[in-house]
């Protein structure tokens, strides 16, 4: 590869990306725009929530209290041993809210009136905002539910005993405590715009490239199909990091959204999303006649991806097999990577097996586009 020949072809790309007026303000405004939008106004219902129980008390009564909330078909319930496993679960995103009883449940339940009400711990990933709001509504419905009916059926099965007098669900958020939305949004945000607009530049303009045969030019110079590549992406990548790091400040002075982790980590890593994308969109214009056919596919390719990418909606309340098809998408291991860093403000060594899978499917789709690029020549 001759370094001089990238350089070049890299201040060809760039001098003709400025020099376009609509390509510049689509590569500036749009993700502005998506940013402030999706920032504001998205929300989301999430149920089929999974759901991590702790009977630490394992008495009539609070085995009655969890069979009630199994048994409302909201929650799919899951049985963990200890509390630090149900924190783990927690941290992992295994689950979004959890419920624990303490040992002296039953005894604070069946104590004279006048002293303090059995206390129910639910605890919540507070960077899922909409989860942990829904969450927290459903489950003080319904133990208020279960402990009014415990209640009027005269308690649990134990003869002799007084009847239960009430329950205080005592909520604990974890990452994001006031359950603000804004940062949960913008987070998935960059999602979106950096797989679906890269994606949809680079593809129109390579195919607008090939009809003008300015691209075939390029291709029977001495400049390989890497040293094209590299001139190609490059400076469109350069640009939306430049892109990424103005996201973070609009967020930030506009929303009040800053990210609890490194920022030049966060736009780091964003940098090397964007490569992928880009070499996406490589892929999608080698296979594209004109730009309409090129837009149609990145409309038909990106939608999907970022939708089940847990952008809006959380992957794992997903059915199984969409699940399992949406662990091969670069968008779904970026996305809980910008809301890790965002929300939970974590590092490299935290967020390792995501940014190995990031640069596993980053390092394929390059691959495929030198490929398909070979194969146009």
């Amino acid at each position: 590869m001759n370094g001089q020949r990238v350089l070049t072809l890299m201040r060809r790309e760039a001098r003709a990306t400025l020099r376009d007026p609509f390509t510049v303000g689509m590569l500036v405004a749009v993700p502005l725009a998506a940013l402030l939008v999706f920032g504001f106004t998205i929300s989301a219902d999430v149920k089929g929530l999974v759901l991590g129980i702790h009977d630490a008390s394992q008495t009539p009564s609070s085995r009655r209290l969890l069979a009630d909330i199994e048994a409302n078909g909201q929650f799919k319930p899951r049985r963990f041993a200890d509390r630090s496993a149900i924190e783990r679960a927690l941290v992992g995103g295994q689950i979004s809210a959890a419920v624990i009883i303490p040992p002296s449940f039953d005894r604070a339940l069946r104590d004279a009136p006048g002293t303090a009400a059995a206390e129910v711990q639910v605890l919540y990933d507070g960077a899922e905002t909409t989860t942990a709001g829904n969450a927290e509504a459903f489950l003080r419905g319904m133990i208020g539910a279960s402990i009014a009916s415990l209640t009027a059926r005269g308690g649990a099965p134990q003869p002799g005993a007084a009847p239960p007098r009430g329950v205080a669900v005592v909520s604990r958020v974890l990452f994001n405590p006031t359950l603000d939305g804004t940062p949960y949004m913008v987070a998935g945000t960059f999602g979106f715009v950096l797989t679906f607009l890269t994606t949809l530049i680079t593809a129109v303009s390579i195919v607008n490239e090939r009809l003008q045969g300015t691209f075939e030019q390029l291709q029977v110079t001495p400049a390989t199909s890497l040293e094209i590549f590299l001139g190609k992406v490059l400076p469109l990548g350069g640009v939306f990091a430049v892109d990424v790091g103005l996201m973070v400040l609009a967020a930030g002075v506009i929303m009040g959204a800053w990210p609890n982790g490194s920022i030049p980590f966060f736009i780091a890593v964003s940098s090397f999303y964007v490569l992928t994308s880009l070499a996406l969109g490589l892929v999608i214009s080698a296979t594209s006649s004109s730009p309409a056919e090129a837009v149609q596919k990145t409309v038909l390719t990106s939608i999907p991806l970022v939708q089940l990418s847990g952008f809006a909606f959380p992957i794992r309340n997903m059915p199984l097999p969409v699940q399992w098809v949406a662990e091969i998408f670069p968008a779904t291991h970026y996305i809980r990577v910008s809301r890790a860093i965002y929300l939970r403000g974590e590092g490299p060594l935290e967020l390792l097996p995501e940014l190995a899978m990031l640069l596993v499917f980053g390092l394929l789709l390059m691959g495929v586009a030198l490929r398909s690029m070979e194969a146009r020549a």
